[in-house]
């Protein structure tokens, strides 16, 4: 039993820990899916980007294009503007050179002096002054021109270096999102195969969870039936009791007919005779009360069986609780077999035994010892001392736990009876 408890608590204890690595696989797999949704919506932002982008990457061409057609249609326009400008070029200076040659404005004198007639005079004035204003406009013509080419020269050179500079800086941006989706996609990459590995080892770890649940079960399966051959023994043994308690019954009642038929030939013949027996006995450790059942402690009961308060917190109480001070000797309750001696973070020191009372079998628990003195598999008499009393596992003073159940022992507590039906405390 000692051996098939100890293979349990190791299985127990290594499917414990391969769940809790079960379940820190799936943390890790749910926050690597966590990770791809967060990458998936930065790789749609970045498209969303890419595409915002690439649309004024394609308005930017779009107006360079137009600005390099109305830079070609400008250029016409300088060129033809050009030629105006080389024409009045040359007639100005045909004019410089033709003042140059008569001298100057003393020319336009002697034209205005050799009018004929004052009608003539008047014509003459009216053609300088007509030659002189198409000469200042030639010139302010020349002037406008000039500033207006260079005007213009200049702010469309500017406008399609703004606009170039403007692409060039859409086309770094688009080169960058298309860097970043790349590496988001690579990353996204890394984390499915990651997930896949995370799948993979939490699938192998379920499958030797799995494996340690089977072990776990044929190990309960073997541990219970030990503990029912230790209850067939406790049966047997109380069929044995039975059998050798008639016996000396039989013998009592043969002893006492031949003491009688004695004393009545004695008293025929006016003889007497006394006997005197005198018995000792050690005084056990704890009260033992006839019958099958005592109880397993000395002590004041300060929880009954059945609903009560702890902390604050109503629940249901499964046993009946024994407090007294000092060394307090635990006693088995009846007849019967160690089917459990062990520590519980719980029960604290606990020990199980099976016992069969007219055929039937009922398991009884001692919890919080200070110590066990008896082990697994162990037989052990009605009053027999199995322990102390103590303050161990979730307990809050020194006291004994006794609980007692019709059957085995079940963890749910659903078999489990009031004590006092049966024992005297």
């Amino acid at each position: 039993m000692e051996d098939l408890k100890k293979q349990q608590d190791d299985v127990s204890s290594k499917k414990e820990e391969v769940n809790g690595k079960i379940n820190e696989k799936k943390s890790q797999i749910d926050q690597t899916i966590s990770k791809q949704k967060d990458i998936e919506s930065q790789i749609a932002e970045i498209s969303t980007k890419l595409k915002d982008t690439e649309t004024k990457i394609a308005e930017k061409t779009k107006e360079i294009d137009e600005t390099t057609a109305k830079i070609n249609k400008l250029k016409a326009d300088i060129e033809e503007l050009k030629k105006k400008i080389e024409e009045r070029n040359e007639l100005l200076k045909e004019r410089a050179r033709a003042i140059q040659e008569k001298g100057g404005s003393a020319n336009y004198l002697d034209v205005l002096l050799g009018a004929e007639s004052f009608g003539d005079f008047i014509n003459r004035v009216t053609a300088v002054n007509t030659i002189v204003s198409a000469d200042k406009k030639i010139m302010d013509e020349q002037k406008r021109d000039q500033d207006e080419l260079e005007k213009k020269q200049a702010e469309v050179e500017k406008e399609l270096a703004d606009l170039e500079s403007s692409k060039a800086n859409l086309e770094s941006l688009k080169q960058d999102l298309n860097s970043q989706k790349a590496k988001k996609a690579e990353l996204f990459k890394q984390l499915e195969a990651q997930q896949a590995s995370l799948k993979v080892e939490k699938a192998d770890l379920e499958q030797e969870s799995s494996e340690l649940s089977n072990m776990e079960h044929q190990l309960e399966g073997e541990i219970q039936a030990e503990q029912a051959r230790l209850a067939e023994l406790a049966r047997q043994r109380e069929i044995e009791r039975k059998r050798q308690a008639e016996a000396e019954a039989a013998k009592r009642a043969a002893a006492q007919r031949a003491a009688t038929q004695k004393q009545a030939t004695s008293s025929s013949s006016g003889g007497s005779s006394s006997a005197t027996a005198a018995t000792t006995a050690t005084a056990p450790s704890a009260p033992v009360s006839a019958g099958a059942w005592t109880a397993p402690a000395r002590g004041a009961i300060t929880t009954n069986f059945g609903w009560d308060v702890l902390n604050g917190e109503r629940r249901f109480h499964y046993g009946t609780d024994i407090a007294a001070r000092g060394s307090v000797p635990i006693s088995a309750a009846a007849d019967g077999y160690v089917i459990k001696s062990h520590y519980s973070s719980s029960y604290g020191n606990v020990v199980y035994i099976t016992h069969s009372i007219n055929g039937q079998m009922f398991t009884t628990v001692y919890a919080h010892m200070s110590s066990s003195l008896v082990s697994t598999g162990q037989a052990v008499n009605k009053g027999d001392q199995i322990g102390y009393m103590g303050n161990t596992g979730f307990s809050f003073g020194q006291h004994l736990h006794f609980e007692l159940y019709r059957g085995s022992w079940s963890a749910s507590h659903s078999n489990a009876v009031n004590p006092r039906q049966y024992i005297n405390f």
